[in-house]
This record gives structure tokens, sequence and C-alpha cells, in this order.
């Protein structure tokens, strides 16, 4: 063999060698197809990303599908997709349109989530080669991702919601009962006398009952309520679908559980109780603030009728 011919055979083995090395190693799952759909090369990983055993495979291929038709593999991963319609739909968009690429996240029905991302492959005469696809498992990334987020919108002493979130879903509950002719209550609530607890008790006390009014609490609520801690010792409960009276009997029933409770700090137990105040979104109500300001009114109104009770306030009272 000429040392020219021998050179190009070496270099080409070495490539394909090296290509091979790299697919094996890559965290992703590698789809290489030509311009007729036909598999040129791929890794295992491609099978693992989908759990797709080798033996589910037809054919007798020991693994390797080079020269099958990619709907081999298509056929069996479709399967394990939430959404298996909208990917086929994607995948002929993008053979329609070979200039297009791709980076979209998939949800297997296992509840793990893949990261996908496909280019064209070129020659140098702008000729269209094939397609590349890479599918990577993120579910452990995104499980980081929705902890964050959830920590990002919750009080970190008693773990209910916090402020901001509370005005973000405020908002599109505000929306929701505008659009529906549904009511839409607050109950605005405040532990009594709560210096005085930090003062006799100590802070890790005072935390204690405001964790624990917390739980109590959200054991008298719906899912569809949302209780939030609005700073200190100041509470808000979210009710969507609630009218006025039924939002006074829900304050009444957290007012009594708090008055019933008995919090034990190094043996001596302490009772504490909280004051209600209600209001209900009104048409004059230009944002869920306005509904707030008539809640904390009659907050007020209960701190000076003696606390530990619940007062309402409506538009013009």
């Amino acid at each position: 063999m000429p040392a020219g011919a021998r050179l190009v055979t070496i270099k080409g083995e070495f490539e394909r060698s090296l290509i091979d090395a790299i697919q094996e190693a890559s965290p992703d799952g590698i789809l290489v197809v030509d311009d007729r759909g036909t598999i040129l090369s791929h890794n295992r990983r491609l099978f693992e990303v989908f759990d797709i055993p080798l033996e589910a495979l037809p054919g007798d291929h020991g693994g390797n599908l080079e020269g099958y038709p990619e709907q081999t593999p298509l056929v069996l991963a479709l399967d394990r997709l939430e959404a298996p319609e909208a990917f086929l739909q994607r995948v002929r968009e993008l053979y329609d349109d070979p200039s297009l690429e791709d980076h979209c996240e998939l949800v297997l029905k296992d509840g793990r989530t893949l990261e996908r991302f496909s280019r064209a492959l070129w020659g140098h005469d702008s000729r269209y080669l094939g397609r590349v696809w890479f599918f990577r498992d993120i579910t452990s990334r995104k499980d980081v991702e929705h902890n964050l987020e959830a920590l990002a919108r919750r009080d970190p002493l008693t773990g209910v919601a916090n402020r901001r979130h509370f005005f973000e879903l405020a908002e599109s509950e505000v929306s929701r009962a505008r659009r529906y002719g549904t009511a839409l209550s607050l109950i605005m609530l405040d532990l009594d006398h709560f210096k005085r607890i930090n003062d006799q008790f100590g802070h890790a006390a005072g935390d204690r009952i405001l964790t624990r009014f917390c739980h109590g609490a959200a054991s008298l609520l719906r899912e569809t309520d949302l209780l939030a801690r609005l700073g200190g010792e100041e509470f808000i409960v979210l009710l969507p679908g609630t009218p006025l009276d039924g939002a006074v009997q829900l304050a009444e029933r957290l007012r009594c559980h708090a008055e019933a409770e008995i919090v034990e700090e190094a043996s001596n137990p302490i009772r504490y109780t909280v004051s209600a105040g209600v209001a209900t979104l009104a048409l004059e109500d230009s944002s869920i603030e306005a509904t707030m300001r008539r809640a904390d009114a009659a907050l007020y109104a209960a701190k000076v009728a003696g606390r530990n009770c619940t007062r309402y306030q409506v538009i013009g009272v």
C-alpha cells in the first residue's frame, strides 16, 4: 500500500476510534443519522437515558444499530415520553428545515427530565449530510432548581409562604375572581402580646410558638387556601372562592385553635392567642392591597376590642 494511502487509512481509523471514545465517554445519549434517516453512529448512553434495554430492540445487532433506520430506537423512546406527539411534530419540523437547531426539555413518564439538543451536519459544499442528537438526563438539576424555587417562596422559620409568594399568588387570584365573578377573602392574623412572650421566655420559645401556630393553622385550611407570613408575628390567609361569612367562620376556628393550644417551654406551659381581621375583595378594590387595608383595619378593631377576637370590615364600614 502506498505510504499516502496508508496514512489516509490510519488517519481514518484514528478519527473513528476517537469519535467512538468521545461518544462512549459522553454523559449524553448521542444519535447521528444521515440525510435519509439511517443511523450512522450512537452510544450506549442513548438507550440508558431513555431506559431502553438492549433486548427490547428488534434485530440481531448486539447493541449496535449502525445502518438501521432511526425509527428503530425512536418507537421505543416515544413510548417513554409524556408528550410523544409534540416530540414527533418537532422532529418533523427539524427534518423539514435542516437549518433549525433544537434545544428543549422532555418529560418522561417515569418522572425524569431529559435535555435535548440537535443540529444539522453540513459538508464543505453546504450540502446537508444529516443530523446529530444529544439527550442528557437533567433530573437532578431540575430537582435542585425546584427546591431552590420552593425555598425562595417559603418563610425559612415556619415553612409557610413568604410575603413575596403571597403577592404573586394573590395577583393571579384577583384576576381569576374578576374573570369568573367568584369571591375572594382575606384573613389578617396577629399573635397577641408576642413581644411579651419573647421577653419572658426568649426568642427561641417565640419561634416555636410561631411554628406551632402555622402547623395548626395549615391543618384547618383547604389545599386552595394560602397561609403566608407577612413579617414578625403577622400572618395572612388567602381564601379563593370564599365569601365573607365563610372567611369569618374560618378566622374563628383559627382563633379558637390558637387559644386552646399549650406550648411547653422548659416545663413552663405557654398559652397564646391571636386576633383576626377579615375582608372580601370588592368591585371597588383596584388591587389586593385595597382588600388588605380593610382586613388590617378590621384586625386593628379586634386589637382595640381587647384582642383574641375576630372582626370584619366591608366597603363603607
